[in-house]
């Protein structure tokens, strides 16, 4: 606690002084290159790890502070300390505003907690910042779902899959979607 105590009074510092947070990271042509490395997959091993460098891509912070808020707030995620984890993720997009991921891990967060009308929000920023950010997109159809608009929902995870036909969340497509019976 004192550490995130620490880590907290350092970026007010940083931000007081006039510094900020630096521009995020222009990933989009790497990003780009893995979108068609994952359409091209031949199957979801191979499909499975270039999502797993997208995440790289998605979470790398536009500075060691935000990193430090970003991995203190996942690691909290992870040993489901939810509120310590909002708690971080909270200082990241005050710190760091135009960060999608910050916003992406909230949200992942009031999933967790089913708090879907706090989330679908957090995703929609996420998408406005970072509009090709997949887990983000899979994530709104979820939260979608967890709210009940299950046609909604199946528009972002089709688009969603769309980017990448290896997700996990492809099962939850409905066939005949659109169509008429």
């Amino acid at each position: 606690m004192k550490y995130l105590m620490f880590l907290a009074l350092a970026v007010i510092a940083t931000a007081a002084a006039g510094q900020g947070c630096p521009p995020v990271p222009d990933h989009s042509d790497a990003l780009s290159q893995l979108l068609a490395e994952v359409q091209a997959a031949p199957n979801d091993r191979a499909g499975q790890e270039v999502s797993n460098r997208m995440w790289e891509l998605w979470t790398d912070a536009p500075d060691e502070p935000a990193q430090e808020l970003l991995d203190t707030g996942m690691r909290a995620r992870g040993s489901y300390d939810y509120l310590r984890a909002i708690e971080a993720f909270d200082r990241l997009i005050a710190y760091c505003p135009d960060y999608a991921e910050g916003y992406n891990q909230r949200a992942f967060v009031n999933f967790l907690r089913q708090d879907y009308a706090a989330a679908l929000p957090d995703l929609d920023r996420a998408l406005e910042l970072s509009p090709r950010h997949v887990a983000a997109l899979a994530g709104k159809g979820l939260t979608l779902m967890g709210l009940g608009r299950d046609a909604e929902a199946q528009e972002a995870l089709r688009a969603a899959v769309a980017l990448n036909p290896w997700l996990s969340e492809r099962h939850l497509l409905q066939e005949n979607q659109g169509q008429e019976l």
